[in-house]
């Protein structure tokens, strides 16, 4: 992933609340086609920086460069709460989704893209009455429905059964292998060691470590990536 074009540079971002620092210069980048796991404790900055880097926020020091002037238009945001509009069908929130983006798309194109989500029999049942798994799914049809380069998933996997889990792991295994680029938060290390391509975790503000699950557990001598973090995060 490193010889990758770079979609988006956070050089030295810092935001403070109050006497606060939240996000104590973090830099980091989002590359073309890899999928990067943003992780760490409850409370560590990781929401905050995603939201500095979505330009969801203001940073009081440093900056977020976007590689194309457009691509802000190109990105796709789920997350942890699932948007879903009570009373309409998978197909209805899908249109609603797309009008939102001033998009004007045939029921056929939309149906397709709830089948790529594995919601091809899903589309005319009430969301509220989706699984799961399934309400996860078309959270993250709705996302995709402008075609976005870059996907943000806010643990898209929380509070699910295992089944459910396995669905959406494998519904962001294939956007990575159809080429959209991912940058997913979770507290599963299992499901980071699998789906990512680089890992960073961030601490109190600040980042940790950063790289390839592999090299990752190499540098720090872990046998896997809880104990890892585990030792990160520990004090």
């Amino acid at each position: 992933m490193a010889n990758q074009p770079v979609l988006i540079r956070a050089a030295s971002l810092v935001k403070r609340y109050g006497r606060r620092t939240v996000v104590d210069g973090i830099s980091l980048s989002v590359n073309a086609g890899e999928v990067l796991a943003v992780i760490g404790p409850n409370g560590a900055g990781k929401s905050t920086t995603l939201d500095l880097i979505l330009r969801l926020r203001t940073p009081d020091e440093g900056t977020v460069e976007y590689a194309e002037s457009h691509l802000r238009r190109r990105i796709g945001v789920q997350l942890q709460s699932t948007p879903l509009f009570p009373g309409f069908t998978a197909l209805e929130n899908m249109r609603l989704a797309a009008a939102f983006h001033r998009l004007r798309l045939r029921d056929a194109e939309l149906l397709r893209r709830l089948a790529a989500c594995g919601l091809a029999d899903a589309a005319k049942t009430d969301a509220a009455r989706l699984s799961g798994g399934q309400q996860k799914r078309l959270a993250i049809a709705m996302a995709l429905v402008h075609d976005p380069k870059l996907l943000f998933l806010d643990e898209p996997t929380a509070a699910l059964d295992p089944r459910a889990r396995r669905e959406v792991r494998e519904l962001i295994g294939s956007l990575a292998e159809g080429g959209t680029s991912v940058v997913f938060t979770s507290h599963e290390m299992e499901e980071v060691h699998r789906l990512a391509d680089r890992i960073v975790f961030i601490g109190a503000g600040r980042i940790l470590a950063e790289g390839t699950p592999e090299s990752l557990l190499d540098a720090y001598h872990a046998p896997d990536l809880e104990q890892l973090y585990l030792r990160l995060t520990a004090g």
